[in-house]
This record gives structure tokens, sequence and C-alpha cells, in this order.
């Protein structure tokens, strides 16, 4: 998570409740006229990281979450209108695609401070000093964490990398996180931002997916087509930190190939250009039949769009504290079959038991020999699992209005 440039010093009136006239709600909000005689609705913010050059939402999740969060507060009855808040160096005029797709206008930081009522941060960390003005002002800020903290935080401590993110005494309001994050880092958020921590409905959609491919003029589907006697298997995990790595996935893709050598055409692993170089790992590559029989190969960071359905049948993975992941929703949404290790699918995909790459070989090989008898069950029970992460589901827009509400010491919309 990137921070946020510091603010300037700026005279800044004393803090107040939100409902004040002199806070940002109070002016007028909801209705233009400069007075309060309505339902209050807030202007808010959400962080994302602009840098400078090519950018790509496909880079990593945070920035589609940005997206998705960004399409649910449009849809709440508690919030007047919605803006990016722009994080990085980058120039939002110059983001072409980056932008495109974006369901809110960009802001700065000094437009933020002067325009919001309350600031989610997520794709950018904010400066401390900024808050502390926004606060004095009438504003509310809310942490979003998306991603295992306190493991990127204790590796890029230990071996001396630059931080993920920087734990301060920031007034947040509230810090929000997802179910898969609430063991591992929940009580870490709890005790090191001295906020309270609320778990959040992860939110997906596949709006972005479809829109990209209609973007660069696909004339394909993303879907799974059936027939093939044996696969070509995908490993896209990210090889960043050791929440998602290649390893295990790997690993049981070569126990199921040993098994049943037609059952596996080829083995491609993404995201592997740096590790491909590292000589544990080649020895580690090179200890598989896989490897040894030239059906593997490395590649670099890909759009899963672009391997799912032309290069490769099924998609491998595992995690480690990390069980949801925009790349899951992604298979099932396409029907693709899924070799998976988290509990938070609702028994969608093919699950195998978390470090056991035999059961994992097991699971991929009853995938291969059920999936296309299975195929309309198994779409089905995707839809019923991804209809419960629409950003736009009625439920999903209630909660997320009720915890802003909180968050801003309101009482949510009926």
């Amino acid at each position: 998570m990137s921070t946020l440039a510091k603010h300037p010093k700026r005279n800044a009136p004393s803090k107040s409740d939100l409902s004040a006239p002199s806070s940002p709600a109070g002016k007028g909000a909801g209705n233009g006229s400069g007075r309060s005689d309505g339902p209050r609705r807030l202007k808010v913010g959400v962080t994302l990281f602009l840098r400078e050059g090519q950018q790509s939402l496909w880079e990593n999740g945070i920035f589609q979450n940005c997206y998705f969060l960004l399409m649910l507060l449009e849809r709440s009855p508690l919030v007047e209108k919605c803006f990016i808040i722009n994080g990085g160096p980058g120039d939002p005029k110059a983001a072409g695609d980056f932008l495109s797709l974006s369901p809110a206008p960009v802001i700065s930081l000094d437009e933020a401070m002067d325009t919001l009522d309350l600031a989610i941060e997520l794709s950018a960390q904010f400066d401390i000093e900024w808050m502390r003005q926004f606060g004095d002002r009438g504003g509310h800020t809310i942490a979003m964490h998306v991603a295992n903290d306190f493991v990127l935080d204790m590796e890029r401590m230990a071996f001396d990398r630059p931080p993920a993110m920087l734990m301060s005494r920031a007034p947040y309001d509230r810090i929000w996180t997802l179910p898969a994050f609430e063991e591992t880092c929940a009580p870490y958020y709890r005790a090191g931002f001295h906020a309270p921590v609320q778990a959040m409905q992860h939110l997906w959609s596949p709006l972005l997916l479809e829109r990209t491919l209609a973007g660069v003029g696909a004339e394909r589907s993303f879907a799974y087509t059936p027939g093939r006697k044996s696969w070509r298997l995908a490993v896209m995990e990210p090889n960043i930190c050791m929440v998602k790595t290649c390893h295990l996935p790997m690993l049981l893709s070569d126990l199921a190939y040993r098994r049943d050598p037609n059952a596996v055409e080829a083995l491609w692993v993404y995201n592997a250009m740096e590790l491909r170089e590292h000589s544990a790992f080649a020895a580690y590559a090179r200890s598989m039949d896989l490897v040894q029989h030239g059906i593997a190969s490395f590649e670099p960071r890909v759009p899963v769009f672009d391997v799912l359905g032309t290069r490769a049948d099924a998609l491998v993975s595992h995690h480690w504290h990390n069980a949801q992941n925009y790349l899951y929703y992604e298979a099932l949404y396409g029907g693709f079959p899924l070799i998976h290790n988290s509990h938070l699918l609702d028994g969608c995909g093919y699950a195998y038991r978390t470090f056991d790459p035999e059961d994992g070989a097991l699971a991929l090989l009853q995938a291969l020999a059920s999936h296309d008898r299975n195929l309309d069950s198994y779409r089905a029970d995707a839809r019923r699992l991804l209809a419960r992460l629409d950003p736009c589901s009625d439920a999903n827009v209630a909660s997320y209005t009720r915890a802003m509400a909180e968050a801003c010491g309101m009482e949510a919309p009926v």
C-alpha cells in the first residue's frame, strides 16, 4: 500500500460532529441549498494509486477492489457522490485505459480535503498529518485492508524490504477487512491502529472482466469448453509473498501427472520470471517430471482472460490465510475447473486439504473425470456464490451503508 504525499499545512476549524453545519456534510448535503433540512448524505472518496506510465487494472486485485467498492457506494442511500482520490504521482489525464472504466471522477488530495465527508483508504495510505487535518474539519476516515498485511509486514520487516503498510497512530474511525483475514489480521489491526475492526463482505462483479474483453475487441466468450481428454493447467499465483505462491500447485500437478501421464497436456506457471532465476527454485522445478519431460513452462504475468480458455483449461491454486481471491471468482464465473484449498468458496470448485499435494492431485484427477459431466451444476453453484459478492446487491449495499453510518456516528437510512 503506497503512502499519499503529505498534505500542506492549513488553518482548519475545530473538530465537530459530522451533523454540525460547519462540517462538509452539513453544507446542504443532498439538496445543494446550503440547508440541512433533508436526510444527510455523504461525499465519499476511495484512494487509488495512480503512478506515472502504463498501468493496468489487471496488475493486482486492489485496483479492481477500488472499482467494486465505488460501484457499491454509488448505490448507497447514504452517499451523495463518490470520488477516486489520486494517491500517486500519476496524472489522471494520462492514465488512459486504466481509468476508462472508472465509476467515479478523480480528485486530488487537496480537493479531497475540501470536498469529502468520508475518506476510505484502500489503494494508497494516508499521511497521518492529512488525516488529522481532515478530522479537525469534521471528516471521517476508514482504512479498508484487503490483503494479509500481518504476513506482508512481517516478511518485509524481517527481510528489510520496503514496507507494504505503515503502522502509525493515525486516527482511523474504523478498519475494514475481509473474512479471509479475520484470524491473522483483525487482532493485528485492532491493537496496532487503536481502532475498531470489522469484517466486510468481499465484493466482485464480472463487469470489469466483460467490459475489458469488449474493449479489446475479443470475439470469444470467457467460458470453459468441454471435451478435452487431458488438461492444460495454469498456475497464476502472484509469488510476491508466502500467502500465494506456485510451489504447492506445481507439486500437486506433478503428482497428478505421475499418477496419470495422460491427464496433463501442459503446465503453465505465470508470474514466475524472477523465480526461475533463483537457484533453489530451479532445483525444485527440475525435480518434477513435468519439467523433466518438457511439459512445464514458466511465464510472466498475464491477465486471466488471456490464459483460461486460450492456453489453459483449468486453474490450480494454493493459498495460506488468503482464502478470498478474484482469481477464484473469475475461474468460477467462466465455468473453468478450479482446484483450490479455500474454505470460503461454499463448496464451489474442487477442494483439497491445505498443505497436502497428494490430496490436491486426487482433486485434480477427480475434476478431470467429472467436470464435463457435471458442468451445469458446477456453473449453477458458481452463480449462487458470485451473486453474494455482487457490489450492486441490496444486501451488500445495506451492509456497507450500515458500516459507513456507524463509522461516521450517523443513523443508517432505512
